[in-house]
């Protein structure tokens, strides 16, 4: 069986199911009841030994200043604030965490590979590239049939031909295309060569369309408040980052950049945060989910009242 595309939402799955193994181990008296004051106390005993830059990155990311082994006593109510969602996370009491809440959460049950896009690459690139090229891709529906064009030919010239297979079908789904086989009894015939000619430049033209209609626009990109589908085969132009064309991802295409005002809806009925944020070189901009800020790549962020009172006009 092929392999799948890793997600990041299987990145999320192990995630909880580390945490699940790791509630009996060496740390289980942080993790048995991940408090805030828990958690606390388990990420420094995490970080005072680690050097992993992508970990403290991650920390910086999440606690927004980076970890300091002769400070790590001053966490603070706004840091013990913050590992609220991680706990959250641990529980199943959130569906849409934040980036930087998955990443520390890997580390703090210690997930290996971490971050995310090491853990994705336990399957080959090439293997993930073809699997996202035919993911989703089918054929049109409708039935193309050849068969009246090659019983007119023949009424006509009467050849000596037993039609092995006749029917040349599309169906709803990519398949080995069959192409009517015939089998003469008597001497070649003109409109024998016709009817080869014909299912050939058929097959030839259907395989053109297929691979133009689908396998071109396998790629996306970041087109001013929203992902498109675009060729891979098509050229960057600008010199912004965010022109680049990425691999088609289903998790990333419909994060979408939106406009907000008092009257949006921020929060669901739980208070958690539905809009997320990322910092720009010019203020913030607002998206309808988590993730990376398609033009600078900085974490976006779920909105918190300050955020919205600093940012969101009245």
């Amino acid at each position: 069986m092929p392999m799948q595309t890793i997600t990041f939402e299987d990145y999320k799955n192990a995630i909880k199911a580390k945490y699940e193994e790791e509630k009996n181990g060496e740390y289980s008296n942080n993790l048995n009841s991940p408090t805030a004051a828990n958690l606390r106390n388990l990420c420094v005993k995490r970080f005072d030994t680690n050097n992993n830059q992508d970990d403290l990155i991650a920390f910086k990311s999440f606690f927004d200043f980076p970890f300091d082994r002769n400070k790590k006593n001053l966490f603070g109510e706004d840091e013990l604030n913050k590992l609220e969602a991680v706990k959250r996370f641990f529980l199943g009491k959130t569906e849409n965490p934040a980036e930087d809440t998955i990443q520390l959460a890997a580390i703090l049950v210690d997930l290996q590979p971490r971050p995310f896009n090491e853990y994705r690459k336990q399957h080959s690139e090439e293997e993930r590239k073809l699997i996202e090229e035919l993911r989703d891709t089918t054929l049109p529906k409708k039935e193309t049939s050849i068969n009246t064009f090659i019983d007119k030919i023949e009424d006509d010239d009467n050849p000596k031909i037993e039609e092995v297979e006749q029917t040349q079908s599309l169906e709803s789904e990519i398949a080995p295309i069959p192409i009517a086989t015939f089998v003469a009894t008597g001497k070649p015939t003109k409109s024998r060569m016709i009817i080869y000619a014909v299912v050939t430049a058929f097959s030839a033209g259907l395989a053109i369309m297929i691979y133009f209609a689908f396998f071109q626009k396998q790629c996306m990109q970041w087109s001013n408040d929203h992902y498109e589908k675009v060729s891979c085969d098509l050229e960057v132009n600008g010199l912004g980052s965010f022109n680049v064309v990425e691999p088609f991802d289903k998790t990333v295409f419909d994060l979408k950049k939106i406009k907000v005002c008092d009257t949006t809806p921020f929060f669901n009925t739980n208070g958690e945060a539905i809009v997320w944020y990322g910092k720009t070189a010019n203020g913030i901009d607002f998206f309808n989910g988590h993730g990376r800020h398609p033009e600078n790549n900085s974490p976006l962020r779920p909105v918190t009242r300050y955020i919205l009172n600093k940012y969101v006009k009245k």
